[in-house]
Order: structure tokens, then sequence, then C-alpha cells
């Protein structure tokens, strides 16, 4: 009946991943997937890819030893981490997250690309992330150094205007030895 105080009002749960995911042969890839649910989180009541109260990895299949959870379920992260990726390990994951009575949704999906190298993409979002930590820091020296230049040439200036406004000592005449 609608409106049965006994009835539960079903939400739908959104689930969101990146899509599509590239990973190097050998490497560690985290699979995000993060999710909305109208409900409260309950952590006692939530079932994530292997996690029901806690962390359950696969215990056998070709994953046992390679997916760990990765998640945080209060922040709403039922991500994992698969371990040393092969290339049988291509292709599409599901997470799928049921938090009552939002347990309707869609599931979130993310293809794993293994590859031998790094795309070139991916090459260069790393060099540029190191080239601008490098250009960071000599900008940074740069900045420090003449600071120090200003402070060192201020001190030689004030020392100066002290020297001007004080009489110079006298001086004492010295006799040339070789003079009779």
């Amino acid at each position: 009946k609608v409106g049965d105080p006994g009835m539960w009002a079903v939400q739908a749960m959104q689930v969101y991943t990146v899509g599509h995911v590239e990973a190097v042969n050998g490497t560690d890839v985290r699979l995000k997937c993060t999710f909305h649910s109208s409900a409260s989180i309950d952590p006692n009541a939530i079932t994530v890819f292997y996690y029901y109260k806690q962390p359950y990895p696969p215990s056998e299949g070709r994953f046992r030893k390679y997916a760990t959870w990765a998640g945080d379920i209060m922040g709403r992260d039922a991500s994992i981490i698969v371990r040393q990726v092969k290339f049988t390990f291509n292709g599409t994951f599901s997470c799928q997250v049921k938090n009552p009575p939002d347990a309707h949704g869609n599931a979130g999906e993310i293809q794993l690309r293994v590859v031998t190298t790094a795309s070139f993409s991916e090459l260069v979002l790393l060099a540029l992330a190191i080239g601008g930590a490098i250009g960071l820091m000599v900008v940074l020296l740069v900045i420090i150094l003449s600071c120090r230049r200003c402070t060192k040439k201020r001190a030689g200036q004030r020392h100066l205007e002290v020297n001007e406004e004080a009489p110079p000592p006298p001086r004492k005449e010295r006799k040339d030895p070789t003079a009779w």
C-alpha cells in the first residue's frame, strides 16, 4: 500500500567511476568508485565489492592476493586496489553499492586496460609535474637569494650612513724610517 508507514521508500543509489583506467603491467592500480546515497551511512549494513562490515579479499579466482580494499565507507568511497596488474586483468570491473533503503541503482563500471608502457599523455603529465616542481624550486631559490642580497645591501648602506655621521678617528702619522 502506498503511504503505509511500514513500507520503505526505495531510493536510487548513485555510483560514480572514472570509466577508463590504464595501468602499466606489473604496477598497482586504484579502481576508484564513489557513491551517493540519500540514506545515512551505516557501516554495518553496506556491501561494497568485497566489503561487509570489514574488507573481504577474494579467497579464490584470478584476483586472489591481488584485490585489496582502498575505500572509506563513511567518506562514500568503495575503491579497491589491484596489485601487480597482469595483461589477463584487462576487462570491465563493476562496483555495486547497496545501502538500505537505497538498494537499487546503477553499478559503476571501469574499463581496465593493462599496457606495456605508460601512454604518451601520462608521460607528458608526469614530465609536466616534475618540470613544474623543479621550476617552482628554482623560482623559490631565486627569491631567497634576492632577499638575502637585498638584506646585505641594506645592512651595508646602514653601515655607511653610521660612518658618515660619526667623525673619523684621528690618524696617527707614521714616520718613514728611511727618511732622516
